[in-house]
């Protein structure tokens, strides 16, 4: 049959076409790019390459993945876009044929003590909704079951009326599971008062021990000083019973002191509120240490940990509670549900079974469901946001990921391997960022990025096949198959570091002598004991502070957009002497968060311009032009430079500035700007925003800071992070040079070129959880390949080609 109706029948154009088949990216400018345009095919495996603070997540998370967020955000009304955060659009003139972007990152989840495993994925609430339906004795609603969900609320309320007075009346009735003693934390905490005051002084005389408390401080000393209800002058020993009391404990009362009305309130509260209801990781240095001095956290007497109140932990299935369920290893506890039969709740089963064997077929089995989420690493937080999306329906969607490999033993890596190419093959497109090549050998397309960091960084390389890319000359096609060698001759120990009788977590009872004077390497897969062996057994030792032992962990850096890498390592402090010096004025005016700042913008380079439901606007300050600086600072020099310049300048090129002869010179600046270069951040600009910079560059920028600390040991968690193949080797000169100035370097690592480059290896395992924790093997790498006993042995031996 003819349907020509004579209108134009001629096919979609290509360019159309393509749309379906291709995220195209046309100038792209967010951050170092340098106006890259790419195509990348959609249904396959992409994977990201190229040195640390080349561009990768700039283009993948900044532009590509942000860009599809803001475009979901934008469907909604403008009422509930007002609830959502607002993000400006990414520099980039086009991005075309993007779908919904599903971001899996390492950012370590929020460290509310409430927040744990199983909460934080919905294996939790499956878990409540089943001792609900099974548990004996019954105790009533999922909700009763929850440590988030306070026990008594009120459920009704009457009004009654007595003359012209009224009283309301209401029954209360138990709802929730949390246990009224420590309110759900699992943990109670104990103030010590000496840390807090000095009882043999009186509060006129700076009695507060407390940092930050200030004599003169209305909201804080004064309060209490100047209230009426102490006595200023009397030594706090001598206090009597009723001002103890007050002192201590006394519940909000309002003040009149030099005419302003305050609250006073106890100490015990106020410190409470000031100090314990924040997240301790966010504090500065100074007040964190305070605190670890002050608090001590003990298990819940009444609840012993579980967090569950009473009744909740009664009620039990086949003699199991909800506290036993999410204490057991994840593995154990996907083994008790299928034992569950149950027909009424058959299809929860099959749902939370199908959780739980996520997260074994994952590498996470060894983790609880009570585990608190914010002890997780950046690694296994990533994992655990992987589990809601592995059974997914849902097809043609984007999923990132950034460095999935991060943590996992090479076992692992082929697991890990096996699920993006299941997401693909679903129909997904899978954009990866990744320095792994057991990763990069299974992509469908390589976009690398370079050809070096910061300023040097930004352009496209290569596109293309994984084979195009080895030919291709780029940094990374030129070490894609790099190897490292074992070493022929190890060196000798110096002495021993004893451990005896280990038993934090999964360890068993271990015994182990770490050597000093060399390169050790602590191996092992994931959840084997490595962290705890180290963090939890070792450090905690009283003898690790003898032997001046240094961790450097993996929690994150943290600041905000004022932060950069001068003001983290305390170079901006030299900086600003130099330049004070130099010009015979004060210090506190070559900073912008103080008296040198942009009375326009605050010290902050831009005017953000807040439009409500609409995405807000940041442009640069006119008056300072971004430089962040009074004009009247910026015509004073060191130099020949104005303050702008220098923080504006990259380390290598401060570090000479700093090093020549003349009023430049500045001996206390150059050393930091030398531990910079020596850990591969050469090409950071000082004042470069730490909000900006990568998960290995911010790892690296610890450890240039612990460098300066006077430690003969330090132990290191997974220096590799976030580091390019070529980097490692840079790495391992870093390492070397520790080592031979008469340091003990310790890192826990999963990389083969630090295992082989070791000097000493301690292996634990066999397996994860309760299948670790034991020792098993300690020599040489030459020993631990030619024994090939364990998992890392016969990888190490594979990576090496022995």
């Amino acid at each position: 049959m003819n349907t020509d109706n004579g209108a134009d029948t001629e096919s979609p154009s290509p360019h159309i076409a393509d749309t379906h088949e291709l995220i195209r990216v046309y100038g792209a400018r967010e951050n170092n790019l340098k106006d890259i345009s790419i195509e990348i095919p959609k249904r396959r495996l992409t994977v990201f390459t190229g040195v640390s603070g080349s561009g990768k997540s700039s283009l993948v998370f900044s532009t590509i993945a942000a860009e599809s967020q803001r475009l979901i955000n934008e469907t909604y009304s403008t009422f509930v876009q007002g609830f959502m955060p607002t993000t400006a659009r990414p520099e980039v003139d086009v991005l075309e044929g993007l779908t919904s972007a599903i971001v899996v990152d390492q950012q370590r989840m929020g460290a509310d003590p409430r927040s744990t495993v199983g909460t934080a994925t919905d294996a939790n609430a499956m878990l409540r909704i089943l001792f609900s339906r099974l548990g004996q004795p019954h105790i009533g609603p999922p909700s009763a079951y929850a440590f988030n969900v306070p026990s008594v609320r009120a459920s009704g309320a009457i009004t009654v009326e007595r003359g012209a007075k009224k009283a309301v009346k209401a029954t209360f009735t138990r709802t929730g599971g949390m246990c009224t003693r420590c309110e759900g934390r699992g943990t109670v905490s104990d103030i010590d008062l000496t840390q807090l005051y000095d009882d043999s002084k009186s509060l006129a005389e700076g009695a507060f021990t407390i940092p930050g408390w200030k004599s003169d401080s209305f909201f804080t000393v004064r309060v209490y000083a100047d209230s009426g209800l102490l006595d200023p002058h009397k030594p706090i020993r001598e206090f009597t019973e009723r001002e103890m009391h007050d002192f201590l404990y006394r519940e909000p009362t309002k003040v009149k002191v030099e005419g302003v009305n305050l609250t006073f309130e106890g100490l015990i509260p106020k410190v409470h509120k000031s100090f314990l209801s924040k997240d301790k990781e966010a504090m500065q240095p100074h007040i964190r240490a305070f605190v670890e001095r002050a608090v001590t956290f003990t298990t819940c007497p009444e609840c012993d940990g579980t967090r569950l109140s009473e009744a909740a932990r009664s009620s039990k299935i086949d003699g199991i509670s909800i506290a036993d369920a999410c204490s057991m290893q994840i593995s154990d506890l996907a083994e008790w549900v299928r034992k569950v039969a149950e027909p009424s709740v058959a299809p929860l089963l099959t749902t939370l079974r199908q959780t739980l064997d996520s997260f074994v077929e994952i590498g996470l089995g060894y983790l609880s469901l009570d585990r608190p989420s914010g002890t997780l690493s950046g690694g296994e937080a990533q994992r655990v946001k992987m589990i809601r999306h592995l059974g997914s329906s849902l097809t043609d969607v984007t999923y990132v990921f950034d460095e999935p490999t991060i943590g996992l033993h090479p076992h692992d890596i082929q697991r890990m391997n096996d699920l993006l190419l299941r997401l693909r093959n679903k129909g997904n497109t899978v954009l990866v960022v990744e320095h792994k090549p057991e990763v990069i050998a299974i992509a469908d397309h390589v976009v690398d990025l370079g050809p070096g960091a910061g300023t040097a960084g930004g352009s496209v390389c290569y596109e293309g096949t994984v084979e195009g890319l080895r030919a291709a000359g780029t940094v990374t096609g030129r070490h894609v198959d790099d190897r490292a060698a074992l070493k022929e001759t190890v060196r000798k120990p110096t002495g021993t570091l004893e451990i005896r009788g280990a038993t934090a977590n999964n360890l068993r009872d271990v015994d182990v002598d770490i050597p000093l004077g060399v390169l050790v390497a602590v191996t092992g897969v994931a959840g084997s004991g490595k962290s705890s062996l180290m963090h939890g057994s070792l450090v905690k030792d009283p003898k690790a502070a003898e032997a001046g032992v240094v961790a450097i962990d993996q929690s994150p850096i943290r600041g905000s957009r004022r932060s950069n890498p001068a003001t983290y390592t305390g170079l901006l402090d030299p900086i600003r002497k130099a330049f004070a010096k130099a010009n015979g004025v004060k210090p506190g005016l070559f900073s912008a968060n103080s008296e040198g700042a942009c009375p326009t913008c605050n010290g902050t380079g831009v005017i953000y311009t807040d439009l409500a439901m609409m995405a807000g606007t940041a442009a640069t300050c006119e008056d300072c032009e971004g430089k962040r600086f009074q004009p009247a600072v910026l015509e004073l020099r060191l130099g020949g430079r104005d303050i702008s310049e220098v923080l504006a300048m990259p380390v290598t090129e401060a570090e000479a500035f700093f090093s020549v002869s003349g009023e430049a010179r500045t001996p206390a600046a150059h050393k930091i700007l030398q531990r910079l270069a020596d850990v591969g951040l050469g090409y950071l600009t000082l004042g470069q925003p730490l909000t900006t910079l990568s998960g290995g560059e911010r790892q690296r920028l610890k450890l240039a800071t612990h460098m300066a600390e006077k430690g003969g040991v330090y132990i290191l968690d997974e220096p590799t992070t976030g580091l390019h193949l070529a980097d490692v080797e840079q790495l391992l000169a870093l390492l070397d040079r520790l080592v031979d100035s008469g340091k003990t370097v310790i890192v826990i690592e999963h990389h083969q070129a630090v295992m082989a480059h070791a000097d000493w290896i301690v292996d634990l395992g066999p397996g994860a959880g309760h299948d670790g924790g034991r020792v098993v093997f300690e020599g040489t790498p030459t020993d631990l390949v030619a024994a090939r006993s364990t998992l890392t042995g016969e990888h190490l031996a594979a990576y090496v080609g022995a």
